[in-house]
């Protein structure tokens, strides 16, 4: 059964029930582990904001604040360095080319930048193609990590076409974070990477008397590819109760809320947006069966809301980015205005739930004077 609220305002969002029933199998242990071994790994913090609880009417509301995440600016780093530690796994048993490889990827920086620091420290290659607006500063990070960096006069889509052709050479891998048919094992593999925040996030609300874990978690969406790993550690029974779990996308690219409305992945057209991020007009093909099963809610905000979201962030001591601050914004948007009544209850929110805001970004994470397009 499915609902789709309206108000005034028309606030894009979209509910069910039945999500929290919703199984699947737990992502392997053993990606905390390989995480816990890395030299610079440390738990990201996961800060109590009492005035957000306050102000939403809720018992506590928590950030996870993934503004420094192995050295990096963003959440992404979990992904990447998972992924090619398989990757160069699997190249070994079947037999590939010995000797170096070259690791390549289309990006607007984030990602990018933490495959090229994980081929530097693993002595590999890397070789990074962006798309056309990607801020000189955000290159020259990629360039820092001793990358070859390739400009590409075109959107984020041809930087991924460009950058799957690159990877065709026998002593190269592409490690690509959005999944398409005939290319899903790898993007599976960083999926499975960042279960590790959810991890940290069990072990620290435990610490933080919060035992029996979130009542809400919202987290943003581009492609799916941080959803589908939160869905996949919350719908898999190993976490404790079954929070409601709530997406958010930018209006300007909403295409998992328009996908679930339809019942169906779908490409939606997307417009600019600061939350470049999130820019995303078609679900990753992977992600998506996690979406539709085990997503309660989908909402989109304007840039606006996320802008105010991220100003009232760093007044309250936490770093984020327009996407970071989006699972705020939307979270805010759920829960207030005309209709918030009815949104409340298909959250199944009181005044003593727990609410957990994934904020996947620095503030610095993303300083790009064009919008564009890499998959979160």
């Amino acid at each position: 059964m499915s609902d789709k609220a309206s108000s005034p305002r028309t606030l894009p969002w979209f509910a069910r029930s039945g999500a929290r029933t919703w199984r699947c199998a737990p992502a392997p242990a053993e990606v905390r582990h390989f995480h816990r071994a890395l030299p610079d790994y440390s738990p990201t913090p996961l800060t109590e904001l009492p005035s957000l609880a306050a102000e939403l009417e809720v018992g506590r509301v928590f950030v996870k604040d993934e503004s420094s995440r192995l050295g990096l600016p963003a959440f992404k780093a979990l992904g990447a360095s998972w992924a090619v530690h398989r990757a160069l796994a699997a190249r070994a048993a079947d037999g590939g080319e010995p000797g170096p490889v070259t690791l390549v990827t289309a990006t607007d920086g984030n990602h990018g930048r933490a495959v090229a620091r994980t081929a530097r420290l693993l002595g590999q290659g890397a070789h990074v193609f962006v798309p056309q607006g990607v801020h000189p500063e955000a290159v020259a990070a990629i360039v820092a990590e001793h990358a070859k960096v390739t400009e590409v006069p075109g959107a984020y889509d041809e930087a991924v076409r460009l950058a799957a052709e690159a990877a065709e050479e026998p002593d190269a891998v592409l490690v690509q974070d959005t999944a398409w048919p005939g290319y899903e094992r790898i993007p599976g593999w960083i999926v499975e990477g960042y279960s590790t925040l959810c991890s940290e996030m069990d072990e620290q609300l435990a610490v933080a008397g919060a035992v029996e874990g979130p009542d809400l978690v919202a987290v943003p969406v581009g492609v799916g590819s941080l959803a589908q790993a939160v869905v996949t550690h919350y719908r898999s029974g190993t976490a404790g109760r079954a929070p409601a779990l709530l997406s958010v996308e930018p209006e300007a690219a909403a295409c998992v809320l328009e996908s679930l409305t339809l019942g169906e992945p779908v490409s939606v057209t997307t417009g600019g947006t600061t939350m470049a991020g999130l820019n995303c007009g078609t679900p990753s093909s992977i992600a998506w069966p996690y979406l539709y099963g085990g997503l309660d809610a989908a909402v989109a905000v304007p840039d606006a809301d996320s802008a105010d979201a991220a100003a009232d962030l760093a007044a309250l001591g936490v770093s984020s980015g327009p996407c970071g601050a989006a699972s705020l914004a939307g979270f805010r948007a759920a829960l207030t205005g005309a209709g918030a009544e009815g949104r409340r209850e298909a959250l199944e929110l009181g005044p003593s739930s727990v609410v957990v805001l994934l904020s996947t970004e620095g503030r610095a994470a993303n300083p790009y004077s064009t919008p564009v397009t890499e998959p979160c």
